[in-house]
């Protein structure tokens, strides 16, 4: 059943104008009646009527882009790519639709409130980027307003996300796993048998499964993680130096360091330097994502590289309706081991 603003007055227990004034922000309410209304508003998830062209189209010009954080390479580049895509011919507006980038902060909270804000905007598209918070509850309520979105005509599209299954969303996720377990092969087909992982936070998508492909990489080798070996932490450089300083704590004799990803990379380099070790002469350090910075490194990172550019083109021109979704909706999009100076054999 659609609701309606007499609806969200009832709730908020004022007049429909009063809900509109508020809405509109046209005419000054006082704060707590304010707050009473958007408290309705969200509550019963009102999605405010757009001009009448908007009405007829069913959707804005509107695209919004969910970032965990702008400032992290990993997202910057696909929220580029995406936004570099979705110009052009489409909007109404002289042909162009307006992006806008929502920086989540990682917050569950935050990427609800974005997406109901896209809603009653009517966005024309939204873009999921990252990995996706492994919460009960949240994962609940966020089917439930991805739904909601495409119901409305909105295109929902997730990019390096795992698959949202009867949410009308289109998935092209990470091999995140893959990518974990040739990381850990080819570390062990250099000689290495005690291996430190830095993972990332705890509640996330893409900390899980890079973690089970390096698991599932010593397993198949007949190598017993030791409990010591696995530190988790935030996807940043700070994190990888503190990480790795407790790994060599936990067991000094560790000739190799996989990190979450180039950032925390970078951290565990630093560490192992500011500890008198030699890399890769005395510990190995690998990465994940083949960041720009990976390269330059010195010595460079042996990582992961996947493709961010391409998908989040690729995200943006579904997003648009200009490249065909994948058959079934999902598209597993996966990474390239790129083999540099920062891991080698270990001493003997």
């Amino acid at each position: 059943m659609t609701v309606t603003l007499a609806d969200v007055a009832a709730r908020a227990q004022v007049s429909p104008a009063t809900v509109s004034r508020v809405l509109n922000g046209n005419y000054p309410v006082a704060a707590s009646t304010r707050e009473r209304v958007l408290k309705a508003v969200d509550e019963l998830d009102y999605v405010l009527n757009g001009p009448a062209s908007a009405l007829a189209a069913a959707t804005s010009d509107l695209v919004g882009i969910l970032v965990n954080d702008i400032a992290d390479p990993f997202f910057g580049i696909m929220a580029s790519a995406i936004q570099g895509e979705i110009g052009g011919p489409g909007g109404r507006a002289g042909g162009e639709r307006l992006a806008v980038v929502c920086n989540t902060g990682g917050s569950p909270e935050r990427e609800l409130t974005y997406l109901t804000l896209l809603q009653r905007q009517r966005a024309a598209a939204v873009v999921l980027t990252g990995g996706a918070i492994e919460d009960a509850p949240h994962k609940a309520a966020m089917d439930a307003k991805l739904r909601k979105l495409a119901d409305a005509g909105t295109r929902v599209v997730l990019c390096g996300r795992p698959p949202a299954p009867e949410t009308g969303a289109i998935a092209l996720t990470f091999d995140n796993r893959g990518g974990g377990q040739e990381l850990t092969e080819h570390l062990i087909g250099l000689g290495h048998r005690r291996l430190g992982y830095i993972a990332g936070p705890q509640e996330r998508t893409t900390t899980r499964h890079r973690l089970e492909g390096h698991r599932a990489a010593l397993a198949a080798h007949g190598i017993e993680e030791d409990p010591r070996w696995t530190v988790h932490g935030r996807y940043d450089r700070r994190s990888g130096y503190e990480a790795t300083l407790e790994l060599l704590r936990r067991d000094p004799s560790l000739t190799a360091v996989v990190a979450a990803n180039d950032s925390v990379a970078l951290g565990a380099c630093a560490a192992l330097r500011d500890s008198g070790l030699r890399i890769p002469e005395d510990v190995s350090v690998a990465g994940f994502d083949d960041l720009p910075f990976s390269i330059d490194a010195v010595p460079a990172l042996t990582t992961v590289r996947l493709p961010l550019a391409e998908a989040g083109a690729r995200a943006g021109r579904i997003a648009m309706g200009r490249e065909e979704p994948p058959l079934g909706g999902i598209a597993a999009v996966r990474g390239e081991l790129m083999v540099r100076g920062s891991a080698a054999a270990p001493r003997s």
